[in-house]
């Protein structure tokens, strides 16, 4: 236990994709940020499935940070493509980008946050530090006490420290509301080998398979990893509140067969062959457009400021834009760097609203009676839009 007290200039709570990228294109004005990260090393979990990183938001976040390149080499261009099939598993729909095509590149979660880490001078991350609670002390300033007993302060508080920020508290009492739709996170590993007919299903990105209120959302990953969401609409606290713990996994397999007993029987493959990995993921989402009072000295991104379902596939690409432009607003006035967080959240709170609202239009759209349909009607109508076509 340490009483230690320093004063970082700028402390971000959250060590995820938006707080890393503040912290490095802050780093490329020079200016100089502490990274508080509760988790006690960088491989301590896993950091979940693949992206796509879309050129207004999340690639022009990385062209700020400098990183343009080491993203493309790493990027999947091919896990853009998309298959969309019924219950039945008859294909309606299947997107197939044409070669080169780098609209938006997939690239796994942690190796995208590995190159933000790797990006970083060292020290700039302090590893094991879970926020307890942040207290203002006067001027701006706030003292961040952590649960291992270290106190640190600092001039400018960022919470990145997403759906239940520590740091949300010091700006508004609002908090995540259950969307009525759980995941259940499975995974095939090495689905090539292990299982040659799923990794066919799946392809080389994304299948949607909707119907019923549900849906089966497997998705390649680069380590050749298929990560599968089974998608529910049950109630909150479910498949726990139905007396089967995530514990047994083989117990929640067969509770999820139940579910999809008249679903082509290759589509519920992606449940019976599925490993041990048994993840609930309730979809929790912020009230659409909120804001909150000005605060001096603290500021939210990502999904601490402005949590969503994932139906719109935005959520990481906002929280690294959030980090590249409080950087930049942080830079225009560095001899001031809270000065610059009035101007920045009004940005943010207007460029969120639509990309929220279509979220939860899409959830509702995708997990409905006939979610495969009304979802290859609104690609017919993305498709129509793109090409110039009524």
């Amino acid at each position: 236990m340490s009483d230690t007290t320093t004063t970082p200039r700028i402390a971000i709570v959250g060590g995820g994709l938006g707080g890393l990228t503040l912290a490095r294109v802050l780093q490329v004005h020079g200016i100089a940020a502490t990274v508080y990260e509760g988790e006690s090393a960088r491989t301590a979990r896993g950091q979940g499935g693949t992206l796509d990183l879309r050129p207004g938001t999340g690639q022009r976040a990385l062209e700020l940070a400098g990183l343009t390149g080491g993203f493309l080499a790493a990027a999947r261009p091919e896990g853009q493509d998309l298959r969309l099939v019924d219950k039945h598993n008859v294909l309606l729909r299947e997107l197939i980008p044409e070669e080169g095509e780098l609209a938006r590149p997939e690239i796994d979660r942690g190796v995208l946050r590995d190159l933000l880490l790797d990006s970083l001078d060292p020290g700039a991350v302090r590893w094991g530090h879970r926020l307890d609670r942040a207290v203002p002390v006067g001027g701006g300033r706030h003292e961040l006490r952590f649960e291992d007993g270290t106190v640190e302060t600092c001039e400018l508080l960022v919470g990145a420290d997403g759906a239940w920020s520590r740091v949300r508290p010091l700006l508004h009492d609002t908090t995540p509301g259950y969307t009525g739709v759980t995941f259940v996170e499975l995974g095939i590993p090495d689905a090539d080998r292990t299982h040659p007919e799923l990794a066919r299903l799946v392809g080389r990105g994304s299948l949607y398979a909707l119907g019923d209120d549900k849906g089966l959302l497997p998705q390649r990953n680069g380590d050749g990893r298929i990560r599968a969401y089974v998608a529910l609409r049950v109630p909150e606290g479910w498949p726990a509140s139905a007396g089967v713990p995530c514990d047994r996994p083989a117990e929640v397999r067969v509770v999820l067969l139940d579910h999809f007993a008249d679903w082509a029987p290759e589509l519920t493959d992606l449940i019976r062959y599925g490993d041990d990995t048994v993840l609930p993921r309730p979809i929790m989402m912020l009230p659409i457009g909120l804001t909150w009072p000005g605060t001096p000295g603290v500021t939210l991104i990502g999904d601490a400021a402005h949590l969503m379902s994932p139906f719109s596939g935005a959520g990481a690409n906002l929280a690294m834009l959030d980090g590249a432009e409080l950087a930049l607003a942080v830079a225009e006035s560095a001899a001031d760097p809270a000065a610059a967080v009035p101007a920045f959240e009004r940005v943010m709170h207007e460029r969120v609203r639509p990309e929220a609202r279509l979220a939860s239009d899409n959830l509702e759209l995708m997990i409905a009676p006939d979610g495969a349909r009304l979802m290859a009607e609104m690609i017919d109508r993305f498709t129509a839009a793109a090409t110039g076509k009524d």
